[in-house]
């Protein structure tokens, strides 16, 4: 489920149509895209030693977002961003996935205040995307709602639809030690590394009196971080911190296992 493959419904949980799986495969095959995931990650990973911001950070934050996606609407949770804009429920994941794709881009510019550098940048390419299913209008609708949830990813910023919700919180889920290995292999010791080198695994599941159940392994509780300031972070004001139990547990041996379970 969330291990960073590219997203691929099976058919029990296939959407109304065809739609996202074409999005998916347009966006994995353009050049220009592809080219904007490898170049977002010299100036957080190669200049300033910070955790990863490049294609597999983005192929596991869609991947996340779309599992959050499906695990929202099978518990009944509302999503107002493509209908408010009177597009259709299929609309959706799409954008969801848009916005997953290109919330980091700007980070080609750098790594502060990386959010709004994104904007102008998904926008062009957006430009270029949306025609290819969308007409005129439709395609403005869309390109908004994708932008939004772009810029609400940072917690500066507050969704204002359950959509750019699902991309903020799916966004501060990509905290496996693995997301922290060129940093980490080059000598970065800082707090935001050695947290993620504490995190094993990250599950998403159905809850039990919640949307979502986030079940979190650390192997220390240096893990911690990740979970009380970061991810707490990303769900405070992302709009379903009612839907969402988080669980974190330190399954490290030779001492007393640190349970910390967070409902909000």
């Amino acid at each position: 489920m969330s291990d960073g493959r590219s997203y691929e419904p099976d058919a029990e949980h296939a959407f109304p149509d065809e739609r996202l799986n074409d999005v998916l495969v347009f966006l994995d095959a353009d050049e220009e895209v592809q080219t904007y995931l490898d170049a977002q990650n010299v100036n957080p990973v190669s200049r300033m030693r910070y955790n990863d911001h490049g294609a597999k950070h983005v192929s596991i934050v869609r991947d996340r977002a779309l599992t959050l996606y499906e695990l929202f609407h099978a518990g009944n949770v509302e999503f107002n961003g493509a209908a408010d804009q009177g597009l259709d429920e299929a609309d959706e994941p799409v954008i969801v996935a848009l916005a997953a794709t290109l919330h980091d881009i700007g980070h080609v510019v750098h790594r502060d205040e990386h959010p709004y550098y994104s904007i102008p940048l998904a926008a062009d390419l957006l430009d270029r995307i949306l025609p290819e299913w969308y007409d005129t209008a439709d395609a403005v609708r869309m390109k908004g709602e994708v932008l939004h949830a772009i810029l609400c990813h940072h917690t500066e910023e507050t969704p204002l639809t359950t959509e750019a919700g699902v991309l903020r919180l799916a966004d501060g889920l990509d905290m496996e030690r693995g997301r922290s290995r060129y940093p980490y292999e080059r000598g970065g010791r800082g707090i935001n590394t050695v947290s993620s080198q504490a995190i094993e695994s990250v599950t998403l599941k159905a809850g039990d009196g919640a949307a979502v159940l986030v079940e979190i392994e650390m192997h220390n509780a240096a893990g911690v971080y990740q979970v009380d300031e970061l991810l707490k972070a990303k769900l405070i004001g992302s709009g379903l911190e009612e839907h969402v139990r988080i669980v974190a547990v330190n399954s490290s041996e030779g001492g007393e296992n640190i349970v910390e379970r967070i409902e909000l």
